[in-house]
C-alpha cells in the first residue's frame, strides 16, 4: 500500500512540475547570416526571422588579456520557434535556461554546420509593438563558467502570517535565509 501512495505522490509532483524543466526538449534552430546591417536585420524580420548572434563570454570581459579566443556567430532564427519556446519556459526562466543550438546550412536543410548549449543572455524587443527584435546568446560549453541572472520566485507569500498581522514582508531576509539554508552559509552578505 505504501508504493502505490508513493508512486502517487510521484505521479502527481511531475505533472504539476513547472515547464522551466522541460527545456532539454527545446531545440533552437539557426541559419548563419553573412552580412550584418539595420536594412539586412528588418528585411529578416519582415520575412518571419530573428536575427541573433552567439559569442563566448569572454568576449565581454573588460580586460582584453583575460578574454578567451572569439567564436562569434551571426544567425538568425524562426520567430515562431522563439516565440513557442518561451511560452513554454516562460520569460523570466528562459534567460537562465540553457538550450542546444543547431547551427544549419541554409532553411529547409538537413546538414549541421555546428552545434552545441547556448545561453540567452539578452532578448532586445520593440518598445512599442513588443515583437523581439534580436538574440545574444552565449556559448555554454561543459565546464564553463557563466554570469548568470536568476530568477527567484517566493510562493505562498499571500499565505505568510506576517503579511496578514503587519503587512509588511522583508524579502531580502527570506532571500538571504533560504540561499543559506541550501548552500549551508557559503553565500555571505556583502
Amino acid at each position: 500500500m505504501f508504493r502505490l501512495w508513493r508512486g502517487l505522490k510521484t505521479v502527481v509532483q511531475s505533472s504539476t512540475a513547472s515547464p522551466a524543466n522541460c527545456y532539454h526538449y527545446h531545440t533552437i534552430q539557426a541559419i548563419r547570416r553573412e552580412c550584418t546591417g539595420g536594412r539586412i536585420s528588418s528585411r529578416d524580420r519582415a520575412q518571419g526571422r530573428i536575427p541573433a548572434v552567439v559569442f563566448s563570454q569572454g568576449l565581454l570581459e573588460k580586460n582584453p588579456t583575460n578574454r578567451s579566443p572569439s567564436r562569434k556567430e551571426l544567425l538568425t532564427t524562426e520567430r515562431k520557434q522563439i516565440q513557442t519556446i518561451i511560452k513554454s519556459v516562460q520569460l523570466p526562466f528562459f534567460c537562465s535556461t540553457t538550450f542546444q543550438l543547431q547551427i544549419r546550412a541554409g532553411s529547409g536543410s538537413s546538414v549541421f554546420l555546428e552545434s552545441g548549449r547556448v545561453l540567452p543572455i539578452k532578448i532586445h524587443r520593440d518598445d512599442e509593438s513588443g515583437n523581439i527584435l534580436n538574440l545574444v546568446f552565449v556559448w555554454a560549453d561543459e565546464g564553463t563558467e557563466l554570469k548568470v541572472d536568476v530568477p527567484v520566485v517566493l510562493k505562498g507569500i499571500a499565505d505568510c502570517p506576517g503579511l496578514k498581522k503587519e503587512h509588511t514582508l522583508s524579502l531580502a531576509n527570506v532571500i538571504w535565509g533560504y540561499f543559506n539554508a541550501i548552500t549551508g552559509g557559503y553565500f555571505n552578505r556583502i
